[in-house]
């Protein structure tokens, strides 16, 4: 380990070799991560002179090995959601904030999560990933903050064993209009056969768009409403944002009076593309749903949006 220095450098993908695990790294210097998702931030980072001339990659013992000679901050909050649902406006929001390191649905991170590795490896290899993107780059960053990917609600036990004092929330919306989402351009999880096996797989046969859209989202809202129900999740719907960063949605990720009004900035601005302005989809989607998915999504994903929101109205009742 001696004379390991990664200062600047950031893992961007862990894949498997052989029988061997590799990093890819990317060196972003002191570069904030400003980006809607971590991808993005790579792909510009790429194209740095530096980086298109020199490229890191190393052994996956590397990460813990960084992390025992430069510890970086522990994840402060984990945002989970159910995709199109608002996870991008508020991670957006934080990382308008100086003292936050916010990424956004790191694929290194997916990759671990889903990957063959034995548990106890697989454990280091999070924490150390984890310390990695909690490296202090600028000088004044006290807080890190993991956007995941959708489908990661099925790996939450896997992360809460790595992180069991990581407070967490599970961000959802009207399912019709998640669908509706989908249907106009379908994510990784919604299309058959991109992703891969996930915790969202139910063994059925694919028949139509709508039936499969409808029992992911399903499983997928199911999956969170149990996990806030088991290990202390907030609940946290849609229809709250961004009012709520204002209230308890700011006092869960800490937030003071001055960082509330920083991240209110970010509000006038669409969230994946910030070069537009936000416009509220809600009635259109509604408008769009055609009758076979409206009967799908009472089918598959109606129930566990129902009980979502009783845990969340009760938990919105103790808070009053």
């Amino acid at each position: 380990m001696d004379g390991l220095n990664l200062h600047g450098w950031l893992p961007i993908r862990i894949w498997q070799a052989q029988d061997e695990w590799r990093v890819d790294w990317c060196w972003f210097g002191d570069r904030p991560l400003r980006q809607p998702f971590f991808r993005e931030a790579v792909e510009e980072g790429l194209r740095l002179p530096f980086n298109q001339a020199f490229r890191r990659q190393t052994s996956l013992a590397v990460l813990t090995q960084w992390q025992q000679r430069s510890p970086g901050l522990a994840p402060s909050a984990f945002i989970f959601h159910a995709s199109r649902c608002g996870s991008t406006l508020i991670s957006q929001m934080l990382a308008q904030l100086d003292d936050h390191i916010v990424v956004s649905e790191p694929p290194a991170l997916d990759a671990l999560l889903r990957s063959s590795l034995a548990p106890g490896e697989r454990a280091a290899a999070i924490l150390g990933l984890l310390s990695a993107y909690g490296q202090v780059r600028g000088g004044g960053e006290r807080r890190l903050v993991i956007k995941l990917d959708a489908w990661n609600i099925g790996e939450l036990p896997l992360l809460r064993q790595c992180f069991a004092d990581t407070p967490w929330l599970f961000l959802y919306r009207d399912p019709l209009e998640i669908a509706v989402s989908h249907l106009r351009r379908a994510g990784m999880h919604m299309t058959p056969g991109l992703l891969g096996p996930c915790a969202l797989d139910d063994g059925a046969p694919f028949h139509d768009r709508e039936s499969w859209i409808a029992r992911r989202l399903g499983r997928l809202l199911q999956l969170g409403l149990e996990h806030c129900r088991e290990r202390a999740g907030l609940a946290l719907n849609y229809n709250e944002l961004p009012g709520a960063v204002d209230g308890h949605l700011g006092d869960f990720f800490g937030l003071d009076a001055l960082q509330r009004q920083a991240a209110f900035a970010r509000i006038g601005q669409h969230a994946k593309q910030p070069a537009q302005a936000f416009v509220d989809d809600r009635q259109g989607k509604q408008a769009q749903a055609s009758a076979r998915l409206r009967e799908q999504l009472e089918q598959w994903a109606r129930a566990p949006y129902a009980a979502l929101e009783q845990l969340r109205e009760r938990a919105s009742g103790l808070r009053r």
